[in-house]
């Protein structure tokens, strides 16, 4: 029994394991999709409400409890009462689904969703059926998660906590043969306290392959490179760096060269494009060839991959615009997209929309990289903080100073007034901006792991596509 089951994990694992057999069921007061077919595809009974009485009806072997769920919730505390055994999700994941499976674990503060969804497919199309868990919806599986055939599952590592008494990383439970580290900034200000804190629970996740193991991580990454003094397992490095073990090389909007220690493996072709996406297909490759894979079939994989959704994924045309729906929430994310974006669309105007909602985001600890995230857009609308009032107000980030910075460096730069942001369809008011400030063959990019105020959908519903 699942609480809180509409989340893309939660989700996930619920109909991974009902396809696999087990009879499953859940509570969500709102389940949206495409989580919500996904679901009812798969067998699982959702129920819409967090009722006591009806958990207690379905007499489950476990309760799995989201990380969004916290002391008060009524089915949480039933469960309490009949001291009914209660599970993490990665508990689970590790339990049920890694097993005695080798583990492949990609962590790292970005890209953990598209290079997951790469390694998956890229052994998938070596024959090697693997189970795995994506936290987003993958461009080339049905689902985000499933159980393999074969002896391999690959995990997204989040270093998100697991449960509410349990303040662990989530990758500390995946128990990695290949443990990979793609980057490392500050995120997740509600439960990190700053770089050093997120550095000790990287550097934790870096200890757990056994001897046999490796340990895949970015050489051009400082902050990945501190993790790597004393290492309890082999070690390789990727990066564009001449001193990587796996060194990128004639990257561009084609693809890339896969050199290792001096000696060319191959170009790959792919249509993920930026150095970002192209540290990602790297990952894939190495891990391909790992595991036998022969160049070719590692070359088809790279041209047939499949980008998840809403990761540079092409919405519609708008005014003559191209319009991009992107997750990324992270300043050095939206930089990264933005150079990639340049890129796939050279000559063209690139514009901007970033919401601003996630623990680190709406606070000031971000106010410089923010500000300098946008350096290759000529314009900018921002939309409003998410919950403000968590924070004190000298707390906040100063999206006012934002864009008064933004507009001295000769950019188009805009906020929504104070009545328009406690719209919650905020969205049509960035729409009439934008419909003031593009012009045909500009390609805006939209930046959020929210709903923007509903601008997508405003978009889409006035688009002459």
């Amino acid at each position: 029994y699942f609480i809180r089951i509409g989340g893309t994990a939660m989700g996930s694992v619920a109909g991974a394991l009902a396809s696999a057999g087990w009879e499953v069921c859940g509570s969500e007061e709102s389940l949206y999709e495409p989580m919500k077919s996904y679901l009812a595809r798969t067998g699982v009974h959702v129920f819409p409400s967090f009722d006591p009485s009806q958990l207690l009806e379905a007499a489950p072997d476990r309760v799995v409890v989201g990380n969004a769920v916290s002391r008060g919730n009524p089915e949480l505390e039933a469960a309490l009462d009949a001291r009914i055994p209660l599970v993490s999700l990665p508990e689970l994941i590790s339990q049920r689904l890694i097993g005695q499976n080798d583990s492949i674990v990609i962590a790292g503060t970005h890209g953990k969703t598209t290079t997951t969804s790469m390694t998956a497919w890229m052994l998938e199309c070596g024959g090697l059926q693997p189970g795995f868990l994506i936290g987003g919806v993958p461009g080339n599986f049905d689902v985000g998660c499933r159980a393999g055939a074969g002896k391999l599952f690959v995990t997204e590592g989040d270093e998100y906590d697991s449960a509410y008494w349990d303040k662990r990383s989530k990758f500390m439970h995946y128990r990695p043969d290949v443990a990979v580290i793609n980057n490392i900034d500050f995120d997740h200000g509600d439960i990190f306290k700053d770089l050093d804190d997120v550095l000790r629970s990287f550097r934790l996740f870096s200890r757990l392959p056994p001897r046999r193991g490796l340990l895949l991580v970015n050489g051009d990454d400082q902050n990945v490179r501190s993790l790597l003094e004393n290492p309890v397992c082999p070690v390789e490095t990727f990066g564009f760096g001449k001193d990587c073990d796996w060194c990128i090389a004639d990257s561009d909007a084609e693809g890339f060269t896969l050199w290792k220690q001096g000696e060319e493996v191959g170009r790959v072709s792919s249509s993920a494009v930026g150095e970002m996406n192209h540290r990602n297909m790297a990952v894939a490759c190495i891990l391909g060839l790992r595991h036998g894979m022969d160049w070719e079939t590692i070359q088809t994989a790279g041209r047939t991959y499949k980008a998840p959704k809403r990761r540079m994924e092409e919405l519609c045309e708008w005014n003559g615009a191209l319009v991009i729906d992107d997750f990324g929430h992270h300043p050095a994310a939206v930089s990264e997209t933005l150079k990639a974006l340049q890129t796939r669309y050279p000559g063209r105007r690139l514009l901007a929309v970033f919401e601003p909602r996630t623990n680190t985001t709406t606070r000031n600890v971000m106010q410089a990289e923010i500000t300098t995230s946008f350096e290759l857009a000529s314009a900018v609308a921002f939309g409003p903080l998410d919950r403000p009032e968590r924070y004190q107000a000298n707390e906040r980030l100063d999206l006012d100073k934002v864009v008064a910075d933004l507009q001295a460096q000769g950019k188009q730069a805009t906020r929504l007034s104070p009545d328009q942001s406690k719209d919650p369809r905020w969205g049509v008011f960035v729409a009439q901006w934008l419909g003031e400030v593009s012009k045909p063959n500009d390609v805006i990019a939209l930046f959020s792991n929210g709903d923007l105020g509903g601008l997508r959908a405003e978009l889409l519903g006035s688009t002459n596509r």
